[in-house]
């Protein structure tokens, strides 16, 4: 008998899987099974033979797919992940299929239609490894294709992956020719320079109590050392919504540092028991690889915000040396206030009954600690946009919302975000000059505060200065490049207003914005456009959510000082055929 041999060759191997495939599954089953195989009926089946691959297996949410050529392989899973992301647009996040893909160049055995091997176990770890909408790649892969398509390469770095013997060269890919262009804007390049400044991102830190309901203590923890390194004028801070990004996450610090575009992350952890709280912090520079600083914290609960404000200290002379201080912010005086504000602060401003449940929240607090300055400013934020945009009746909360604010200045003149808040508020109030003198100064106090120049933007673009206004948002975006939804409703505002209607459209078609108020100005941005049959269907489903809306009386509210601009938004509504 001849001896059987088993056959091999080299081939470029994509494995592809769905990203929380179980937990769509188990949301809705028989939606998720219809739209996955439909998807691979119309997307990856077409794609994978125009690149002249072959679908290995399919298994389950996965799938394996064999090239002679890893510049096809590569070519195709960009053009798989644009695609899918465009079948998304539009979709509830319940329903969207999104893709993680891992692409090896290596030897492989077959065995019939099947192949197994080293080069397959990689392009799965690979995928593995890839974050959701990614595509990383082998350094076999990258050294085949580097000169010859117009994608560029993060470099990850040297990856240990499971069962294989040595660590793995790992590359992200991204793509300048992204046709998602046209709906969320140019694809930017993932490595963002680093700024001039020493440049640091605090990660959430991890709760090693065994109470679970410690977790909101750990994170407010992690919050306040946020606030408190952006204060430092010699430092570039990361906001809170962008390293709360990777919260839960298991993801390479080099690889962080690149997406934040920062050189220096902070990484902890803390146990509260038994009336003590233990914090481990350690500092990292992320280029250089080297743990620049590392202590352990072990104080009774009552010191925490004196162990806050000396990891603060320690921090920054590390970095940049010893600085001038910056005046004290207001501590609570009552642990429990602090944990309700805490929690009122993590719901964010999302709807109407999600403000609510934090106005509860915050009354409590208030009623437990009169004096603590930062419950007032989030209860007047809360109160402020429950009239402003989610339909809540205007009065008593416009006339609370300021003096919630106010008292909250009063209380800790030296909190920026008490700062902003009123600045915001008195904006829409009409008083311009005194608006201005609170931005300006939250902006002094804390130049890092994203959330402040995002905000001022909408000012300035109701003032008639919406070039000005784009750049607030610009820079609000790189302090905070996972930024919250408003972040993009107010760019797209700007965008209109500069008459610039189809950066306008991608803007607020992005997922982080799209069906959130910020459709009006969607639909009316389509009309412009002269897409007046999409423009019109954007409008009806804006009223669906916001049936009292008139142009009449939003038109009216709005503290506008620019009455060209007030026109050019009342036009735009009228063409979307938006109700008087």
């Amino acid at each position: 008998m001849a001896e059987e041999r088993a056959q091999r060759r080299l081939a470029a191997i994509l494995a592809a899987d769905v990203v929380g495939y179980s937990r769509l599954i188990e949301l809705n089953e028989a939606n998720t099974l219809a739209t996955l195989k439909e998807r691979r009926r119309a997307i990856l089946v077409p794609l994978v033979a125009h690149h002249h691959g072959r679908i290995v297996k399919v298994m389950g949410d996965g799938v394996l797919v064999e090239f002679a050529s890893a510049v096809n392989a590569v070519t195709c899973a960009v053009e798989l992940q644009n695609r899918m992301a465009e079948a998304n647009i539009g979709l509830p996040e319940d329903q969207k299929i999104v893709l993680r893909v891992g692409i090896n160049l290596g030897d492989v055995i077959v065995d019939g239609g099947d192949l197994y091997g080293d080069g397959v176990n990689v392009a799965a770890r690979l995928q593995s490894f890839a974050a959701p909408e990614d595509i990383c790649v082998s350094g076999s892969v990258y050294e085949q294709v580097k000169r010859k398509l117009d994608f560029g390469f993060d470099e990850l770095g040297p990856q240990t992956m499971k069962n294989i013997g040595e660590p793995v060269l790992v590359y992200r890919v991204w793509s300048p020719s992204s046709t998602m262009q046209e709906y969320c804007g140019p694809v930017e390049k993932a490595v963002l320079p680093l700024p001039l400044k020493p440049s640091i991102a605090v990660l959430p830190f991890t709760n090693m109590s065994n109470d679970p309901e410690q977790e909101i203590f750990v994170d407010g923890l992690t919050e306040d050392l946020i606030t408190d390194l952006s204060r430092t004028t010699g430092l570039f801070v990361i906001a809170r919504n962008s390293t709360f990004a990777y919260k839960g996450r298991s993801v390479d610090a080099r690889r962080i540092a690149r997406d934040l575009g920062v050189r220096y992350l902070l990484e902890g952890s803390a146990r509260r028991a038994a009336g003590r709280v233990r914090i481990n912090v350690q500092l990292i520079d992320a280029i250089g690889g080297d743990h620049l600083w590392a202590e352990r914290f072990d104080r009774g609960l009552e010191d925490i915000f004196a162990v806050q404000d000396e990891v603060t200290g320690r921090i920054v002379e590390a970095l940049v040396g010893r600085l001038t201080a910056q005046p004290a912010r207001n501590k609570p005086a009552n642990l429990e206030a602090y944990e309700l504000c805490v929690r009122a602060r993590s719901l964010g401003l999302q709807t109407a009954q999600i403000a609510r449940e934090a106005i509860f929240l915050l009354e409590r607090a208030i009623g437990l600690d009169p004096e603590y300055a930062e419950a007032h400013r989030w209860l007047a934020l809360n109160l402020w946009c429950g009239w402003e945009f989610w339909d809540e009746a205007m009065e008593p909360s416009r006339a609370r919302a300021e003096a919630e604010a106010q008292r909250a200045v009063a209380l800790d003149p030296n909190d920026a975000g008490n700062r902003w808040v009123l600045g915001t508020i008195l904006g829409h109030e009409r008083r311009p000059a005194e608006s201005d003198a609170e931005f300006d100064a939250a902006l002094r106090l804390d130049p890092n505060y994203a959330d402040a120049w995002a905000m001022r933007s909408d000012l300035i673009t109701l003032n008639g200065r919406p070039a000005e206004a784009v750049e607030h948002v610009r820079k609000a975006l790189r302090l905070n490049p996972h930024p919250p939804g408003w972040y993009y409703w107010m760019l797209g505002q700007a965008q209109y207003a500069l008459h610039d209607y189809k950066s306008a459209v991608q803007t607020l078609l992005r997922p982080e914005t799209y069906r959130t108020t910020s459709r009006r100005i969607l639909a009316a941005s389509l009309a412009q456009l002269g897409r007046v049959e999409e423009a019109r269907r954007e409008a009806e489903m804006f009223m669906m959510s916001n049936p009292h809306f008139t142009i009449r009386h939003w038109a009216a509210s709005q503290p506008f000082r620019d009455e060209n601009v007030r026109r050019h938004f009342v036009e735009g509504y009228r063409l979307a055929g938006l109700p008087e």
